[in-house]
């Protein structure tokens, strides 16, 4: 008989856990951590089975610089028809022209993009990190503001919402060279045709930073930049339930300068066993059972933001339109970092983002995760008040949430 996922994962972990047990370890604490909290985390989700399997499957033996029919090491004729496989899937997902998905982070892609497009000391226009920005908008600490100069735009202080009219009056200040929509914590769509036309007045390339829709664009639960971005950057994680990589799309004029961009420019081997597990992502996402996932992902996320704000949390924009929430706690008497710390010691892992304006911060959270393991509006309205519960420091609260978390497995391997 054939031997199964499970039965080989089995067998591989028994085989570390003899040779290495101190390893072996950690990854059991890891799994009981996972399994026993709530992962709130926007960033992240649990991956199937079919994904985990191909990321310690044995294309991880492989060498494969170069592209498919391009190598620079022999052996590669499976890998290359995984290479292929990931990118026939991922122009098919997402109505792209040319796919690379060789990055090996959504921050790798972005570098890629800024190589394939910009110079150093070109000017970009892109969010305001403490609007909702990525490092690789501009942040000093990274490559990007270090190489480029970047003009930051932001959100309008009453609705929260990107000022439109803000992007364009500094398009037509700074006659930038590229502009970036996408950012780490703005619960709205973003206006790919707004963006797309302040570039062409400007004469820039629009760069979209889709880390974090993209699941739900794969999905149909979110609006695609395809058709409007000269170039695509996005993870393979996230909503998109992969495995942690990057991807770039872009259409066949700008296809070659990517490709170089990403090897040998900034990368060297591709990983072929993550490239794998991402066509197997793709392929799952192209399913009706991921579209509805998608969907009540979005709708899980309404009913929480909902209920947090019900108990005196400041939700930004009043709401969400995707996975992802982001609200102050300061109408509770309470800053973001100790909210965090106080959630965290309930099982309840979330993060801490910017607030636009003021000095404190906010919590950011999301609901992929929770919706993978199959919870639905009423877990959401439950998980609002374990939120109050924990921020009492009520007692019981921790074994609520890990009672919670039992019920509802990731099922993830």
């Amino acid at each position: 008989m054939p031997v199964t996922a499970t039965a080989r994962h089995s067998a591989g972990f028994d085989a570390l856990r003899a040779q290495d047990p101190e390893m072996a370890d950690v990854i059991s604490g890891e799994t009981e951590r996972q399994t026993g909290s709530l992962q709130l985390i926007a960033a992240e989700n649990f991956s199937s089975p079919a994904v985990l399997a191909a990321l310690g499957s044995a294309l991880s033996n492989k060498y494969a610089e170069g592209y498919p029919g391009a190598r620079h090491h022999g052996g590669c004729e499976m890998v290359d028809i995984a290479e292929r496989i990931a990118c026939e899937r991922a122009t098919a997902l997402f109505g792209a022209e040319h796919a690379n998905v060789q990055p090996h982070s959504g921050s790798s892609a972005v570098l890629a993009a800024y190589a394939a497009l910009l110079r150093p000391g070109d000017t970009v226009l892109a969010m305001g990190l403490a609007h909702g920005g990525h490092l690789t908008h501009g942040s000093p600490a990274n490559f990007s503001g270090r190489w480029f100069d970047f003009v930051g735009y932001g959100v309008d202080a009453e609705s929260g919402l990107i000022d439109y009219d803000q992007v364009r009056a500094l398009a037509e200040q700074h006659r930038p060279r590229a502009i970036v929509c996408g950012s780490i914590s703005y619960p709205r769509h973003p206006d790919y045709a707004a963006f797309r036309a302040i570039a062409d007045e400007a004469g820039a390339y629009l760069i979209a930073d889709a880390a974090h829709p993209m699941g739900l664009i794969a999905g149909g639960a979110a609006p695609s930049p395809v058709p409007y971005a000269d170039v695509v950057c996005a993870t393979t994680h996230k909503v998109l339930r992969g495995p942690r990589g990057g991807m770039i799309l872009c259409g066949p004029d700008l296809a070659d300068r990517i490709d170089r961009a990403v090897f040998p420019f900034t990368q060297g081997g591709a990983q072929m066993h993550t490239i794998a597990a991402k066509a197997v992502a793709f392929g799952e996402a192209a399913t009706p059972a991921f579209a509805s996932y998608a969907h009540h992902v979005v709708a899980n996320a309404r009913v929480l933001a909902a209920g947090l704000a019900a108990e005196g949390f400041a939700v930004t924009t009043g709401g969400t339109d995707t996975h992802l929430i982001t609200a102050d706690p300061a109408p509770l008497g309470i800053g973001g970092q100790q909210a965090r710390s106080l959630l965290a010691a309930a099982g309840l892992v979330l993060d801490t983002c910017a607030l636009p304006y003021g000095d404190g911060r906010g919590i950011r959270l999301g609901t992929a995760a929770v919706t993978t393991q199959g919870m639905g509006a009423p877990e959401m309205a439950d998980i609002a008040a374990l939120f109050m519960k924990a921020l009492r420091e009520e007692q019981g609260t921790r074994e609520e949430v890990r009672e919670l978390a039992r019920r509802f497995p990731s099922n993830s391997g």
